[in-house]
């Protein structure tokens, strides 16, 4: 009986240290997660075909870029390494940027795509051709994705692989969403898709125009944080046209100066995205 308790007493406490010691799964999934969302961002970007990994080495190849050519014309060690590691995240910005004018092009032109969508499946036509034809009569923006899907249609005549080609093209949760959807109503048949695509498309407009606003009402602050980011650098670049202007910057004092200037530019400008930014819905069905 001493040993059974002893073994029970001894697998609790095996338990309790497991608990406070063993990384839980959902941070050991952290990197592939991150590595997907870098990818989807390429894709929103136009960078189809461009994965995670290449494109860290080329930023990394523009930060090491950045850093010769700054070192060379300036001289001073701590400006190369400022301007290294701003030229390596000017990559991520730039698609970032590019991503986020896709996914608003994207937003106001679902809404359309759904109704002609809506409007094909209740002429008669078979999901397949109502979704191809979105390459035709869908709105602008998505008439180069749903035209790939014809042609993969065409000539495979397999709808899942279609539709799963359609949904990594174009990288986009309402896109799951309304795959997933056709996909359900071709496989086990209904009559419910078309007050499912109804609700989603009134869904769309209701976020779209909310989301419409808001940034509408926080586009100045994010062109004042922007402004204010800048301005110091702008002035450092200024004085590195003077002879002799960068020298106090290589002093101990000059690149403390500089480090924790840039690092309270980029920690506030960080905060200032974190407690700013809009809710992105997530790819659960990828």
């Amino acid at each position: 009986m001493d040993a059974l308790l002893g073994l029970v007493g001894g697998l609790g406490l095996l338990l309790v240290w497991l608990a406070c010691w063993e990384v839980p799964a959902p941070q050991r999934r952290r990197p592939r997660a991150r590595r997907e969302a870098l990818e989807d961002r390429l894709v929103q970007a136009g960078l189809v075909g461009v994965t995670a990994g290449a494109f860290g080495a080329a930023t990394a190849g523009v930060g090491i870029a950045g850093l010769v050519v700054a070192w060379s014309a300036t001289g001073s060690v701590a400006v190369a390494v400022i301007v290294g590691a701003g030229g390596a995240y000017a990559p991520h910005a730039a698609v970032a940027a590019r991503a986020r004018a896709r996914r608003a092009r994207l937003r106001r032109a679902w809404p359309e795509a759904v109704d002609t969508l809506l409007s094909g499946i209740r002429a008669g036509l078979a999901l397949p051709e109502a979704v191809a034809a979105l390459g035709e009569r869908g709105p602008e923006p998505l008439r180069p994705a749903f035209a790939g899907f014809a042609e993969e249609y065409r000539a495979s005549g397999a709808f899942g692989p279609s539709l799963d080609a359609l949904k990594a093209q174009l990288a986009d949760p309402v896109a799951d969403r309304i795959v997933e959807a056709v996909r359900l109503a071709r496989d086990v048949g209904g009559t419910e898709v078309g007050a499912v695509l109804r609700s989603l498309a009134q869904f769309l407009r209701d976020d779209a125009r909310t989301r419409g606003e808001l940034e509408a009402r926080q586009g100045w602050t994010v062109s004042a944080a922007r402004l204010a980011v800048a301005a110091p650098w702008l002035l450092l670049a200024m004085l590195a046209t003077r002879p002799g202007g960068l020298a106090a910057f290589d002093s101990p004092a000059g690149v403390a100066v500089l480090l924790g200037g840039a690092a309270a530019c980029a920690g506030a400008y960080r905060l200032m995205r974190v407690f700013g930014r809009l809710p992105v819905e997530a790819r659960v069905l990828r």
